[in-house]
Parts: C-alpha cells; sequence; structure tokens
C-alpha cells in the first residue's frame, strides 16, 4: 500500500482534499529545510563578523541581526519578496535580459534563511563564546591554520552549545514557513484553507493540519534529542 493509500485508507481524503494536504506538508518541509540551512550559513557567517573585531563587519552584522529581529516577520517577507523580485529584474533589465520571474519556491527559502539567518547569528555566537578559549589558544600553538582550527576545536566544541537554539529554530521555522502563502506560495496551512473553503469543514481540515504539525514537531523533538545526545557525549562532566 502506497502513500496515497494510506491517505484514502485513513479517511483523510474526504473530497479529494486529503493527496494536496500531504503534498503541502511535503512543499512545507522542503521550504524550512531550506530556509533552516540557508539560516545557518547566514548566521555562521554573521556570527564571524560579529567575533571578527573588524568595525565594519561587526557594524553590518549588527545592522542585519537588529534589523530583522526587530521588524515582524510578515513584514519583513512581504519587504524582502517585493524589493527583492524588483531588484532582480533591475539588475535583468540593466545587463538586457528584460524581466523575469522569479521562482517562488526559490523566493520562499531565501526569504525565510534571511529573517531565520539573524536569529541562528546570535545563537552560534553563544556558543562561540562558550567554548573554552584555551582550547583555540592551544590549537593555534601548534601551528594550526585558522581554517583547521574552525574545523578541528571551534566547530565540534560549539555544536553542542548551539543544538538547543537550533532545535527551536526549526521548530519556529515550521511554523513560520505559513506565512509564506502571503506571496502566493501554497504551503500545508494555506492548503487546507482551501479546503475547508471549498467543503465548508473548517473544524475538520484545520484539525487534520494540526494534527500534521503536531507529528512533525514531535519527529523533529526525537531527531534532534538523538543528535544531542551524540554530541553531548564530547561535553565534560560537570
Amino acid at each position: 500500500m502506497n502513500t496515497w493509500d494510506w491517505v484514502a485508507y485513513l479517511g483523510l481524503d474526504r473530497d479529494g482534499w486529503g493527496v494536496a494536504l500531504l503534498q503541502g506538508a511535503i512543499v512545507t518541509l522542503e521550504i524550512s529545510f531550506g530556509a533552516f540551512v540557508s539560516g545557518i550559513v547566514l548566521g555562521m557567517l554573521g556570527a564571524g563578523a560579529k567575533l571578527s573585531g573588524v568595525r565594519v563587519l561587526v557594524a553590518i552584522a549588527q545592522a542585519y541581526t537588529t534589523l530583522c529581529r526587530a521588524v515582524p516577520e510578515l513584514l519583513l517577507i512581504l519587504l524582502l519578496f517585493y524589493a527583492g523580485t524588483d531588484a532582480v529584474n533591475l539588475v535583468m533589465i540593466a545587463i538586457g535580459i528584460g524581466p523575469v520571474n522569479v521562482n517562488g519556491f526559490a523566493t520562499a527559502v531565501v526569504v525565510l534563511g534571511v529573517v531565520q539567518g539573524a536569529y541562528a547569528a546570535e545563537i552560534i555566537r553563544g556558543a562561540i563564546l562558550a567554548i573554552p578559549y584555551g582550547q583555540i589558544e592551544a590549537a593555534r600553538a601548534f601551528g594550526s591554520s585558522p581554517r583547521l582550527v574552525f574545523q578541528r576545536v571551534v566547530l565540534p566544541a560549539m555544536a553542542p552549545y548551539a543544538l538547543a537554539g537550533l532545535s527551536n529554530l526549526w521548530l519556529i521555522l515550521i511554523k513560520e514557513s505559513a506565512l509564506i502563502s502571503v506571496v502566493g506560495y501554497t504551503e500545508l496551512l494555506s492548503t487546507a484553507k482551501q479546503a475547508a473553503s471549498s467543503t465548508r469543514e473548517y473544524l475538520h481540515y484545520y484539525l487534520i493540519v494540526a494534527a500534521i504539525y503536531f507529528a512533525i514537531t514531535k519527529l523533529s523533538n526525537l531527531l534532534f534529542r538523538r543528535i544531542e545526545r551524540r554530541f553531548g557525549r564530547w561535553m565534560p562532566n560537570s
């Protein structure tokens, strides 16, 4: 029995919306995962800039994190989506290509990634500061390059401190992915709204969506707990 058969068997395919809801859940996970990875990359860059000691980089990173944390996520998504689309088209017109249609999925990932990157930067910065500085000094004393120090010392040592915050960021991102529907991209919650409006069975479809979000959250918690236990083996016993 394949996935779609299970949807029908469990009674979730009422009025033909069960498969659409499952597809919406997959889209939500795809957007969230892409934005999560993008946010971590931006967070690493932001944390590195803040800890670099270079005034220009510190100022840019501080402005980025302050702006993204001060402005509501919904407003940021609208600003980044429309301003980013206009900026891309202006560049394309300037180089003679002309206006282009910006991919909705890529836009959703980038927009949410930029927003979450500001929070990830503070999580990663705090995790790096929690590392006993003697470990970094010891690696430098052995003549390790900055790249090797980061790869062999900083990254493994900061992971246990950062995982709890990053797991919370992932769970928040799962819920905030629903905001992307305001720019016309369909995911789980917007699919449920369409199903409820079409069938007038609001309670039925919203309860199903709530159960799907709960299942994703539960499975995510189990996964992060396993990862935390694995990295926790390297933590000193208090």
